[in-house]
């Protein structure tokens, strides 16, 4: 465990900002930058980047406010780990090439105090094409094809606590796993704001090919894939 800088107070609407990366460094800076400015570095937000990587992320991230964490690979297993450091009664959990709107935080609490103890926001990406952007307007509806962790996921941390954090022993479909544990305890809310993230993926792998492989993926789940079985047609058709 590795933590460094800033270790903010706890507030009834403070809100922890859990980041899990692996090799982000070229991107890990940018997205700091963009939190704290959105942030206004208020005292009540906190972020925890857990980093299992191997490059320069950990390095670059020490150079701003934030708390540090070095954790074992594994999505799920990282942003548990920052999810027990964290201060705050918010969790916020967000992929390194995902932005948040600057009014993100404001947002959040605002979900919170009308009652909604869990929720994300709608998508885009960084890309014009015109099928990523039906991707994107497709976030908007409410059904489990349509989820995932890029839309970043915010959660009260009691709830978080109640229903066991996230399944440590996915290492794929882990966001969609417990957001439908979230909706059997709490209303779970679709934001209006978008958040911005990465196209990469779909430039590698192909803008309709991916989605059609994202797509196999939710099937095979639901119709009860092993995580195995899952990871094993990932890593053989997606390219990083």
């Amino acid at each position: 465990m590795n933590n460094r800088n800033i270790m903010r107070s706890a507030s009834s609407t403070g809100i922890s900002i859990i980041i899990p990366t692996l090799n982000e460094e070229e991107g890990i800076c940018a997205l700091l930058e963009h939190l704290l400015s959105a942030s206004g570095n208020q005292e009540n937000i906190e972020i925890i980047v857990c980093d299992a990587g191997t490059d320069r992320t950990e390095e670059k991230a020490s150079r701003y406010p934030v708390t540090l964490l070095r954790t074992a690979k594994g999505r799920a297993r990282q942003m548990n780990a920052g999810a027990a450091l964290a201060k705050n009664p918010i969790l916020y959990f967000l992929h390194a090439d995902t932005f948040p709107p600057a009014s993100f935080a404001t947002d959040i609490r605002n979900a919170v105090e009308k009652g909604h103890s869990a929720g994300c926001f709608q998508m885009m990406f960084d890309d014009p094409d015109p099928m990523m952007a039906i991707y994107g307007w497709c976030t908007r509806l409410p059904f489990p094809l349509c989820r995932g962790g890029d839309q970043s996921l915010f959660i009260t941390e009691e709830l978080f606590r109640k229903i066991g954090g996230f399944d440590e022993t996915m290492q794929v479909m882990e966001d969609i796993e417990i957001i439908s544990r979230i909706e059997k305890e709490a209303s779970f809310r679709i934001l209006e704001k978008v958040v911005v993230t990465s196209a990469r993926k779909y430039r590698t792998n192909g803008i309709i090919r991916l989605q059609m492989i994202f797509g196999t993926i939710h099937l095979l789940y639901a119709l009860g894939a092993d995580q195995e079985t899952l990871v094993r047609y990932y890593r053989e058709n997606i390219m990083p």
